[in-house]
Formats: C-alpha cells, sequence, structure tokens
C-alpha cells in the first residue's frame, strides 16, 4: 500500500527527524547561482564541489530514474554549552555546536537509512537511496524547494520553527509521492546581522558565502597556512564558527536537542586550548574517534590551536608549550606557532 502523508511523517519523527519535505528533482532555479558562485572562486580549494556539478544540479544523474527527493531535518543544538560565554574566554576551545557530539553522517545516514527500509517495506517495486552531505547533492536546495524553509543571507538554510540550527539529509526514489510547496517567502528583511558580525567578513553579500575567508573553511577544509590577515579575527575558534546562527534573531527560540548523539562528549564544550594542543597525535585520535572532528588531521588541529592559543592571554605556560612544540612540529605548525608566540610577546606584563 502507498504510504499516506502522515504515515510518513509519523516514521520519520519516530527515527528523530523533526520534519520532513517532498520536492521534484528541477533545479533549474538554483543553477545559476551554484555556477556563478563557483566561477567567482568562493569555493576556494573544495575542488570536489566542482567534480560532479551535473550530478548536483540533476539528481537523476546521480541515482537514475530518481524522480523526488523526501528532505529531512534533525535539531541538534545541545542545551547548555553556552556558547556565547566560550566565545568571551579566550584561553577556552571553541568547537562548532555541530561537531561537539557523535559524527552527524552517520547518525544521519543511519536513520535516513531506516526510513528508507520502511518505505520500501511498502513499495518494494520502487528504489530508495539515503545521502547526508557525504555525495554531490544541492542539499539546501533541496530543502528550500521541499518547503523546509528559505535560504538565509548566510546561506544556510531557514525555519520560521526551528531557526537554522538542524541538520539536513535526503532519500532519492522513484516513488512519485505528492509534492509540498517550495518556501516562497523570506523572513531576513532588512536584517543583516549575520553578515555584519562575520569575524572575517565572509559574508560578502546577501546569500553569498566566499568560502576563503570563512572560519569553518580556514579550520576545517583549508590545508596550509592560514592567511595572516585572517588569524587574529579567528579567536579561539579551534574547529568552525558560529557566529552567523548565534546572532540571527530567527535563533532566539531556536529549539535545543535532546538526542543523545549530539551531547558533547570528552568535556569538548569546555576544554582549554593549552589542554588540547599539549595531546599527542595519538591522543588526538582518540578523542575524535567517531566524531565530525575527523576532518581535519593532527597537523590542521595544531595548526588551529596554535593561532587561538597567540589570540589568547600571554602566561609562562602558553609561551613554554608552543616552544617546545616547535622542535617537533611540521614547517607549517611551526609558521603558526612563531606568529602565536610574537602575539604573545605583546601581551606581556
Amino acid at each position: 500500500m502507498f504510504p499516506d502523508r502522515a504515515t510518513l511523517d509519523q516514521w520519520a519523527k519516530s527515527l528523530g527527524f523533526q520534519e520532513i519535505g517532498i520536492t521534484d528533482i528541477n533545479l533549474s532555479d538554483h543553477k545559476p547561482h551554484v555556477q556563478a558562485w563557483l566561477k567567482a572562486g568562493f569555493a576556494g580549494e573544495m575542488g570536489y564541489l566542482n567534480r560532479n556539478l551535473e550530478k548536483r544540479l540533476d539528481p537523476s544523474l546521480l541515482e537514475p530514474k530518481t524522480c523526488r527527493v523526501i528532505s529531512a531535518r534533525m535539531d541538534y543544538l545541545p542545551a547548555g554549552t553556552q556558547p556565547l560565554e566560550i566565545l568571551d574566554r579566550s584561553d577556552t576551545a571553541y568547537i562548532s555546536r555541530y561537531a561537539l557530539g557523535r559524527d552527524y553522517h552517520k547518525v544521519l545516514r543511519r536513520r535516513l537509512a531506516k526510513l528508507a527500509k520502511q518505505i520500501n517495506a511498502a513499495l518494494p517495486e520502487h528504489k530508495f537511496r539515503a545521502f547526508t552531505d557525504t555525495a554531490p547533492v544541492l542539499e539546501k536546495a533541496l530543502a528550500h524547494k521541499a518547503g523546509l524553509g528559505w535560504v538565509g543571507k548566510h546561506s544556510l538554510i531557514l525555519n520560521k520553527h526551528a531557526g537554522s540550527w538542524f541538520f539536513i539529509g535526503e532519500i532519492y526514489t522513484n516513488a512519485p509521492f505528492e509534492c509540498d510547496p517550495a518556501t516562497t517567502e523570506e523572513h531576513c528583511g532588512k536584517c543583516t546581522a549575520c553578515m555584519t558580525v562575520c569575524p572575517t567578513d565572509a559574508i560578502v553579500g546577501p546569500k553569498i558565502l566566499d568560502a576563503r575567508r570563512c572560519i569553518s573553511y580556514l579550520t576545517i577544509e583549508h590545508r596550509g597556512a592560514i592567511p595572516e590577515p585572517l588569524r587574529a579575527p579567528i579567536g579561539n575558534r579551534i574547529y568552525g564558527c558560529d557566529d552567523c546562527q548565534l546572532y540571527c534573531p530567527w535563533n532566539r527560540e531556536a529549539p535545543t536537542s535532546d538526542e543523545p548523539d549530539f551531547q558533547p562528549r570528552h568535556g569538548l564544550d569546555n576544554s582549554s586550548l593549552l589542554s588540547l594542543f599539549a595531546l599527542s597525535e595519538a591522543e588526538f585520535l582518540k578523542l575524535t574517534e567517531g566524531s565530525a572532528m575527523r576532518r581535519v588531521n593532527y597537523e590542521q588541529w595544531q595548526r588551529n590551536l596554535a593561532v587561538a592559543i597567540g589570540n589568547g592571554p600571554y602566561s609562562t605556560s602558553a609561551n613554554e608549550q608552543l616552544r617546545a612544540r616547535l622542535t617537533t612540529c611540521s614547517p607549517l605548525v611551526a609558521e603558526h606557532i612563531r606568529w602565536a608566540l610574537t602575539q604573545l610577546a605583546k601581551k606581556m606584563p
């Protein structure tokens, strides 16, 4: 029996999703923006965004015979992590809220796969395939078309009831479900809070993010030296950045998540920069096991922490730890340590 929409919603919510939407696969309205963004070089070193571009713009090329996409969202903001307070404590590491718990790729993909299996049991003649930020999928465009929200000026999906603190995943299918209406209204108005507050001025226009300036890109995707003019604005952010979400009015009443997989692990919501910098590579790998933070390697980890320590307060221990690491680290990390030592020297009492 073809499952009705109420049944689909019930199945999705039982798996922890707050909402699903269904759309067709016509992304022609989004194509000009994507192409212009890539042509401008805003993707930086993320060459994978150029690869398989046609598959991003046409889901049926990625999964043959796809005619519908089920877009699902899951809230992830853990309660009580005090992000603004942590940002104000320059000796404490700030890690993007999405990365404090278990790797969301695995969590969402497992749940989406279960949802797909439930649908497949009802519709065995149809095909389903689940994705979560791991394939050439134009996730935000599909979520917008599926009615889950509008694209905010920070380029993230905003939902009137949930703000932007949620993950998105998709199920591609050839089952001809009825589509939901796309989100047609945008509710950012004249507000430019996200653009104004960005520490590195990475939001160069409404809905236009220059990843090359974005702290999330610089601390995660970028493998080389962080441009010197952008090091001080990074502050104590060692993995990602949430500022554009933290100051968005639509997130003032955003719901928090009690999902166990998204709760902070290993005290990473309140760890000192020096304690994290002192970790060996083996300890770093153990700390980040099963976490989205495995996106960075140990060298990037040390690089990011060196910059953050340089942006923090002077202390004898900070100075000593940085100098000690100079004897064993890579040339890339050494460059950032020397920069940090110069910054700390300016703050000596």
